[in-house]
Order: C-alpha cells, then sequence, then structure tokens
C-alpha cells in the first residue's frame, strides 16, 4: 500500500511539473468579450475649428430693463446675447472661425445672468456668469483674447 501511493504522489508531482512548466501566466485567465465591430461614422473638420461659444438659452427667460419692464416680449437676455455675439464677431469678421450656439440648460442657472461656455482647443474651456448688457463687451474681449492662440 505504501508503495502505491508512493508511486501515484510520484505520478502526481510529475503532472504538476509539466502542467506548470507549459502553463506561463501565474493570473487566473481574464475574460475578453469578442469584439463587437462599430460601424463608422463620418467625421468632418469644422471651419470653425477656432472656437466655440455655447450660450445657455434657459437663462433669463424674460429680458427686462432696469424698472422691471419687458423690453422685447419675443426675445430673452440669453438669445439677445447671442445675436450680439453673432453681428459682433461678423463684424470683426471673425464668424466662421467661431460658433456661437444656444444649448440648454447647464445646471447653473444664475439670476440675473447668462451662463456662457468659451471652448478653444489651444486654450481649453472657461465658464462664465454674464450679465448681458454689462458684461458683454468683456466676454468680447475673452473671445478675442483667445483668437491671438
Amino acid at each position: 500500500m505504501k508503495k502505491l501511493l508512493k508511486r501515484i504522489l510520484a505520478l502526481l508531482r510529475q503532472i504538476f511539473q509539466q502542467f506548470s512548466s507549459t502553463e506561463q501566466p501565474s493570473s487566473p485567465p481574464s475574460y475578453h468579450p469578442p469584439a463587437i465591430p462599430i460601424p463608422p461614422i463620418p467625421t468632418f473638420v469644422p471651419q470653425w475649428h477656432n472656437g466655440l461659444v455655447l450660450v445657455c438659452s434657459q437663462c433669463t427667460v424674460e429680458q427686462f430693463d432696469g424698472s422691471s419692464h419687458r423690453i422685447n416680449k419675443s426675445t430673452t437676455a440669453s438669445s439677445e446675447l447671442q445675436n450680439w455675439l453673432k453681428s459682433r464677431l461678423k463684424f470683426d469678421g471673425l464668424w466662421g472661425k467661431y460658433r456661437v450656439v444656444s444649448t440648454s440648460c447647464l445646471g447653473v442657472c444664475p439670476q440675473g445672468g447668462v451662463v456662457v461656455v468659451l471652448r478653444h482647443d489651444a486654450v481649453g474651456q472657461q465658464c462664465f456668469i454674464v450679465r448681458p448688457q454689462g458684461e458683454r463687451e468683456i466676454l468680447y474681449s475673452y473671445i478675442k483674447q483667445m483668437h491671438k492662440y
């Protein structure tokens, strides 16, 4: 019986040695799901690659003058700021290099201000809360400063 046990142990050692010498990784095998091909989507380089100006369309739903009377019932402070930026960019010959886009709520919701995000590849992104009438020139100076890069 002892001889039989010794023989079985020797065979088991031999099997384990062969198995361990052929299997290199000591870690358990990892699961890799089969690669699912992703269909291509057309891409393009936009003409406004210099910069993108996002203006929240939900900020300051109505534009008021100093006495809390509506200036224009058909426009909002956001759309007024967006239109002013477009006009200014066109006047300075920068329209096309920059794009002004209206977005839905950006989640900041300031009182009396409009959230604006400036995006430029060289500079990154900057987020502002702008009082539409009082600070739009300052905002535009940031855009022009980005243009230098």
